[in-house]
Formats: C-alpha cells, structure tokens, sequence
C-alpha cells in the first residue's frame, strides 16, 4: 500500500509536471502557429525566430555563472530564469518553424532544441527527485534519533547517487551544443540566402 502511495505520488510531483511542461511547449506551439495562420499573419511567425533565439541565449547566463565566467547573480535564481527564459523562447522557435517546411537545416535545429529541452526537463525532474529522496531520508534519520555526527555517514550513499545524477549535464551539454551549431548553420543560411518574400 505504500509503495502505491508513493509511485502515485512520484507520478503527481514529478512525473505529471514533466509532462505537461513538454506538452504545453507543443499545444501552444501549435495553438499560436494556428491563430497567425487563421489571421494570415504568417509572416510573424518568420520574424518569432529572433526572439525565441535571443530567449534561449539569454538563458545561457545561468551556465556562465555555474562555470564561473561570470560572477553575478544568485545560481538558484539564475536556474529558474534558464528553465523560464529557455522555454519561451522555444516556444517562439517553434511557432516560427511551423512557417517553414521545406527548411531541412532548420527543421534538424528544431528537432535538436526539442532533444535538448527533453533533455533539461529530465535532468530538472532527475535532480529534484533524488535532491527530494535525499532531504525526505535526512529528515526520517532525524526523526528516529539518529545523532548529527552520524546522519551523514548514514546518507553517504545516498549522497553518492545524488552527485551521480548531477552528472546527466554530460549528456546535456553534446546536445546543447549540437543545437548551437545546427541554429548557427541555420541563421547563416539564412542570411546568405535572404528570400523572405
């Protein structure tokens, strides 16, 4: 009974939000791809690439302060901010890329700026979920009387699969950058081949 009370609740926390981020990243993708068109305002659509690009590079600040290239701001925050500001402006890369679908470099940086969002929201859902399993057996430690001195060499392990699972930012980063070269080819050819009638 237990077990299901907690697969249910994994499944509410982090599972479902998981989801229905990814989800409303296509539906209103999809929804405001419709409307421009309903509006025969197609040619918006061609211009949101810019914003969503600016978007997603402003999101990057978060990696800078991470690697310490830059030295402002708070890295909790600035986490918030990428995952907010990486989101939009995908959103908008993907209203733009329903304009064009004949665009074959386009259409790869697409597929790999939504292989690099799944990738961030596995790594946020993976890093909550084992930061939450960790906290949940320090505070059932502390419930049962275990001393301070003794709650960390009793969470060792767990400490261990924690900094594992921080480590997907190894799969994370290749993406990331497969993205970038792929947007880059693409806003290149654009400007070499600028036939936006």
């Amino acid at each position: 009974m237990l077990q299901k009370i907690q697969k249910a609740r994994l499944l509410q926390r982090a599972v479902l939000p998981f989801v229905a981020s990814f989800a409303l990243l296509a539906l209103l993708a999809l929804a405001l791809d419709g409307l421009l068109h309903a509006l025969d305002l197609r040619w918006v659509g061609r211009w949101l690439g810019i914003p969503g690009t600016l978007l997603i590079i402003a999101s990057t600040v978060y990696s800078l302060r991470k690697r310490k290239l830059i030295r402002r701001g708070q890295p909790a925050q600035l986490l918030k901010w990428h995952e907010s500001l990486a989101w939009l402006g995908s959103l908008l890369v993907l209203v733009h890329a329903g304009v064009h679908f004949n665009a074959i470099l386009g259409w790869l940086a697409v597929w790999a700026m939504l292989i690099n969002v799944g990738s961030g929201l596995t790594g946020q859902f993976l890093l909550e979920r084992s930061r939450r399993r960790m906290e949940e057996a320090r505070q059932r430690l502390r419930a049962g009387g275990l001393p301070e001195a003794d709650l960390e060499n009793q969470l060792y392990w767990d400490s261990l699969t924690f900094d594992a699972v921080k480590q997907w930012r190894v799969v994370h980063f290749p993406i990331t950058r497969a993205f970038a070269v792929l947007a880059t080819a693409h806003i290149v050819a654009v400007f070499l081949f600028w036939g936006w009638n």
